[in-house]
């Protein structure tokens, strides 16, 4: 296979000089923008150039996007088939070090590997590919031909169904980028057998990003009674039942979520103590505090609460109430594990919510462990955006 390098034809000028000791943010918006030299089509790759004229950055444009253009490197090197496969080993070297004990992982996490639109997860011996970036969709079937070689997997799955596509002036679609056969496809982690649906599962089939917190969590939870809200397809309570708790209580708002968890724990032999039921959460925990009820462990992974920064002040009311019920159901000396994956908001405004709520709960709270994505989803040290996820063990007294 031979692979064009990507020739820049076009500059464009930043308004302000950026002002950076290092490689910087990855994004670069339309009001950043001063003036752009050339007829660049959306994919193409363009320089940015200081206001005077010296090199910044290379990157993927898009005239269609808020963010103008994606930053691939800040060095003066070719964007051709060394640049790209280098990126992908360097994906695969760290995955190979951090990742043990799981065939679900996150191959490429986008910006967090410097490679600006492109995720990949792997699920035992398939890929599961989104482009969410126009530069990266043009270039798609080359990135699987490359994802073959580096991997020596043959499966390939397209997942470019997130609304966050048509941001970018791209189609929705699903299908084989390489290879074919079925779509579901069996995992393990650590202990745990699960089912990932590659074609109709949540983002690309798994919730791989939690997947070092469900360990973690499932190690308190021996001889305890478990409430987990917001349960979806049961990967907590079913990886708490195999630690040993007694009993698994699960809430889902999607019953066909519930079907999938109680499949789980016919597969990973728990059935007879994960039991599942229909309801929305904040309404089913209000129910359980009036019956008098109590949880050694409650398990909270609610979806985002804030999509955006104007949705921050509900959002965190939100956090407050469902921790507030929480608190309330656990038992003195029980845990509550608790997650946000709303990036938009911060570490300590989400601790923030849970001081309120134990306040209003007048119970006392100790942090045990301050956790967050897993490992594979590495955060980028210049793009705050990248670090999302929120995880928190909690001791109630």
């Amino acid at each position: 296979m031979t692979i064009q390098t990507d020739a820049s034809t076009a500059r464009v000028t930043l308004l302000h000089q950026m002002g950076r000791e290092g490689p910087g943010h990855l994004w670069l918006y339309a009001g950043h923008v001063a003036k752009i030299e050339g007829q660049p089509v959306a994919g193409d790759v363009v320089d940015v150039v200081t206001p005077a004229g010296r090199f910044y950055g290379r990157g993927f444009y898009n005239p269609e996007s808020k963010i103008r253009v994606r930053f691939l490197t800040f060095d003066d090197i070719p964007i051709d088939e060394p640049f790209w496969l280098e990126r992908m080993r360097q994906a695969v070297r760290l995955r190979q070090r951090i990742v043990t004990n799981s065939t679900a992982y996150r191959l490429i996490h986008g910006e967090g590997d410097r490679l600006p639109g492109l995720i990949v997860d792997r699920y035992d011996q398939a890929l599961v590919m989104q482009t969410l970036a126009f530069g990266m969709d043009r270039r798609k079937a080359m990135l699987a031909d490359l994802l073959a070689e580096v991997t020596g997997l043959k499966t390939i799955y397209l997942r470019n169904d997130p609304k966050s596509r048509t941001l970018e002036g791209l189609p929705l679609e699903r299908g084989f980028a390489k290879g074919s056969g079925a779509t579901t496809v069996e995992i393990t982690e650590g202990q745990a057998i699960f089912r990932v649906d590659m074609e109709s599962g949540q983002k690309t089939g798994w919730f791989c990003d939690q997947r070092e917190n469900r360990l973690a969590a499932a190690r308190y939870a021996n001889g305890a009674e478990v409430l987990e809200a917001f349960c979806h397809t049961g990967a907590f309570g079913i990886h708490a039942a195999l630690a040993g708790a007694v009993s698994v209580e699960g809430l889902d708002v999607s019953e066909d979520s519930l079907v999938i968890a109680r499949e789980h724990a016919r597969r990973n032999r728990v059935e007879s103590r994960c039991h599942y039921r229909a309801g929305d959460a904040f309404d089913e925990l209000r129910a359980l505090i009036k019956t008098g009820k109590r949880y050694d462990m409650v398990m909270l992974d609610p979806p985002a609460f804030a999509r955006s920064q104007q949705a921050v002040p509900k959002a965190l009311t939100g956090y407050k109430d469902i921790n507030l019920l929480g608190i309330r159901l656990t038992k003195p000396e029980g845990f509550l594990v608790t997650s946000s994956c709303s990036h938009h908001i911060s570490d300590m405004q989400f601790w923030d919510a849970i001081r309120l709520a134990a306040r209003d709960a007048k119970r006392e709270v100790r942090l045990i462990e301050q956790r967050g994505q897993s490992g594979d989803h590495p955060i980028l040290a210049s793009m705050p955006e990248t670090r999302y996820l929120k995880c928190l063990i909690l001791q109630i007294f």
